[in-house]
């Protein structure tokens, strides 16, 4: 059960407190964390999401995991969470802050799929054209490995997809063929 409306109101309330003390990007760090556990761990999305575990035992699985690790902000919102009854959307608030601070702060999301892992000096020339094309903005590049590409790459920036693979060429290729353009409907 997602409810965005909620999660983006108490990640937009996390978002004023940490520009009011100063510690968005401590904040940012932490929530990108949380999101990874909640990712990682199906575990502990169930323990926050159970209605038999109680509030005190939330808070006390929280202390046990954050303590000393998160901000103080961070570690108080978990538990207002918490008490409020909200923890069962936890990992959509920690996404919520994340698109949040991404948006303030002009980062866009580029997703790279290749066919091989690509070394650093191929990423870091990506980089710049992909940078050069999204003029001012900072990119956030995320690097994926799909062998069903055969080869080129799949670039995902900004709502947009740009498919330079082998195997949609391959796949055109065959639609032309099963189109077959160049011969005369006979009727």
């Amino acid at each position: 059960m997602q409810n965005p409306r909620l999660a983006d109101r108490y990640a937009k309330s996390l978002v004023d407190i940490a520009i009011e003390q100063n510690k968005l990007d401590a904040l940012y760090s932490d929530m990108q964390g949380i999101n990874a556990l909640c990712n990682e761990s199906k575990d502990f999305v169930m323990l926050m999401r159970s209605p038999v575990v109680k509030a005190d035992k939330k808070n006390a699985v929280i202390k046990a995991l954050f303590e000393g690790k998160i901000d103080h902000v961070t570690h108080t919102f978990l538990n207002l969470i918490i008490n409020k009854g909200r923890e069962y959307f936890l990992p959509e608030i920690a996404s919520a802050f994340i698109a949040q601070y991404k948006k303030r702060n002009n980062i866009t999301e580029v997703v790279l799929t290749t066919s091989e892992a690509l070394d650093e000096s191929m990423i870091a020339n990506l980089k710049e054209k992909v940078l050069a094309q999204l003029q001012g903005q900072t990119i956030d590049l995320t690097t994926k490995v799909d062998p069903s590409l055969i080869g080129g790459f799949v670039l995902e920036a900004n709502n947009n997809l740009f498919d330079a693979s082998v195997i949609r060429d391959l796949n055109d290729i065959k639609k032309q063929f099963l189109k077959n353009e160049y011969v005369q409907d006979i009727r």
